[in-house]
Order: structure tokens, then sequence, then C-alpha cells
């Protein structure tokens, strides 16, 4: 029960880490490129990573488990980073947290394909009302160029389900830091080149929120937020405490209203209540 009850905790903190990196995300790209924005990040935190594994002389994991390692690399440290920050170019924070909301749903899908579950039909049809909700919201709400922002939100939420189904499994037999740790690692001399071929040019007109962003989405969102939420998932059940995603896009439209002063139309808040209760659904019959 302790476990359990620490798992939770553990979790929460988590999503609500998380829940402020697309804000950040939103911030920073007013002065950062998304491609540098997405490498700084990850060398930085790289890092970090590297001087708690080596100040604690964690063991290098096994050959056979590297493949899941890129996995989380290219999912976790590169993929959704990126491809969010590219997202947010088009469309503004409030419209992509919809599509967080399926996120639980996309790592659950990937659990099935990686794991061998079998889900009952039920998960199905939550998953595929779920769908169709946020394919309506897009269509619904989009303007001129929304539509490449909608897209790069999807493919985001995909590569991010894969990261997360093979980290929270691999997590089992390294632990949660150590899985983001080692895959941060994986990715750090590629990501150290692109942050060199992609130097601003003009260091002086950088804002400080946006310095503020860079360092939230490195510090907190690439190591500290998984540091939490894999401790959630190894502790807690990955089933159970992976439903607190759930939790994210309405920790995330608060942060857009009060932050960012966007503006909340009522479509969004129907959009992420239907999202929500079908991914319970699906989670629910998984």
């Amino acid at each position: 029960m302790k476990r359990t009850t620490e798992g939770w905790g553990s979790g929460l903190l988590g999503v609500i880490i998380f829940s402020g990196s697309l804000p950040a995300t939103r911030v920073a790209v007013a002065d950062f490129l998304p491609i540098f924005l997405t490498s700084a990040r990850a060398v930085i935190a790289a890092l970090l990573g590297g001087l708690f594994l080596f100040t604690l002389r964690q063991p290098r994991p096994e050959r056979q488990e590297t493949v899941p390692l890129v996995f989380v690399a290219i999912g976790c440290v590169v993929g959704f980073p990126l491809l969010t920050a590219l997202a947010l170019q088009h469309i503004t924070l409030a419209h992509s947290l919809v599509f967080i909301g399926i996120l639980p749903l996309a790592t659950a899908i990937f659990g099935v394909l990686r794991g061998g579950e079998r889900p009952k039909p039920a998960f199905w049809l939550f998953s595929t009302i779920g769908a169709v909700a946020v394919a309506g919201f897009a269509l619904y709400g989009s303007q001129a160029g929304n539509v490449a922002g909608d897209l790069l939100m999807v493919a985001a939420i995909l590569v991010c389900g894969l990261g997360y189904a093979e980290g929270a499994t691999l997590s089992r037999r390294l632990g949660g830091w150590q899985v983001i740790s080692w895959s941060l690692l994986l990715s750090l001399p590629l990501m150290a080149i692109i942050v060199l071929a992609y130097l601003p040019l003009h260091w002086g007109n950088i804002h400080l929120s946006s310095w503020i962003g860079l360092g939230y989405v490195s510090v907190f969102s690439m190591l500290i937020g998984f540091i939490f939420w894999y401790r959630g998932l190894a502790l807690g059940g990955i089933a159970g405490v992976g439903q607190l995603q759930l939790l994210q896009p309405f920790f995330g439209l608060l942060l857009a209203t009060l932050l960012l002063h966007e503006p909340i139309a009522w479509t969004m808040i129907v959009s992420t209540l239907i999202v929500v209760l079908c991914v319970a659904g699906a989670k629910r019959f998984s």
C-alpha cells in the first residue's frame, strides 16, 4: 500500500512538471529555432543525467537493452520535443493541449504492440471515439496553417507514446531515472553537433522569458519530470499511474490561461473532456 501511494504521488508530480513543458516551449520558440531548442535541452539534460549516473556509479545497460533505449531517445528526447516545438509555430498552446489528452491512449496502444497484451473489444470502441473527437475538433477549429500544426502534434503523440511504453518496460530492470539518463547520453553526440550547427546568430536579441523556457524544458521536462514519472510507474504500476496523464491537458490549459493569456474556446474544453472520458474507458477495458 505504501509503495502504491508513493507511486501515485511521484507520478502526479511528474505529470505536473510535464504540464509546464508546452507552455515553456511556446515561450522559448519565440526566440529559438525549434531544432536548436530540441538539441540544446537534450544536451543540457544529458550532461546532468550523465553526472548523476557516473557520480552514483550506475552499471552500464546490457547490450539487449540498447535498442529500447534508442526508442526512448527517439520518442522522448528528440521526437516529441522537436515535433511539438514545430507545431507550436502553427497552433496555439491551448489547441495543442487537446492532443495531449490522447497520449495515455497512444502509450497503451504501443504497450499492446510491444507487450503482446490483448485488450477487450470495448477498448477499441473508446479508442475510436476518442480519435474521432480529436479529429473533429482539429477540423472544426483549424484555420490557415493549423493543419500542419495538427499533423505535427499527432506525430509527436505517436513517438512519445512509443518512448513512454519502451521506457516504462525498461525501467523495471534499470530504474526510472537511469532509463532517461542513458537515453540522453546515447543522443548526446548527435545533439551536440546540432547545437553547434544552429547556434543563434544574435544572442542579444533573446529575451529572458525564452531563456527561462529553455531552462525549464532542459532541467524539468527533460530530466526531473522523468525521474518522478518513471519512479511512479515502477512503484504504482504502469496501467494505474499512467492514467494520471489524463490530468495533463487540464493543468496545461490552466497554465495557458494564467501565463500566456490565451483564450480557451468552449470547443476545446468539451473536446478535452470527451477525450479524457474515452481514454479512461479504454484504460478500463485494456
